[in-house]
């Protein structure tokens, strides 16, 4: 997904609220840079923190949709540059 389009609405015009907006496991990749697999092991490990999924459906069989929040992929992101710049100091 283009990144123009997580940022704004379908019209172009109106900014999307990040703390609202569910994105799917391909921009979730594209954001954080790590693969499927990595992201589900991170998400198994709670001292990782990081983002849980949103359910989509009410099924619970596995592979049933699910999405993340926008808003808490990026504050992941940013943790992660932040505990660099740490160890950098």
């Amino acid at each position: 997904m283009k990144a123009s389009r997580l940022y704004s609405s379908a019209n172009g015009s109106t900014p999307i609220d990040p703390s609202v907006t569910l994105i799917r496991i391909a921009e979730v990749m594209a954001i954080v840079g790590l693969a499927r697999p990595t992201i589900y092991k991170l998400m198994n490990e709670p001292e990782s923190g990081f983002p849980k999924t949103v359910k989509l459906t009410n099924s619970n069989a596995r592979g049933a949709p699910v999405a993340w929040v926008l808003s808490e992929v990026q504050a992941w992101a940013r943790g992660r540059i932040e505990a660099r710049d740490e160890v950098a100091a």
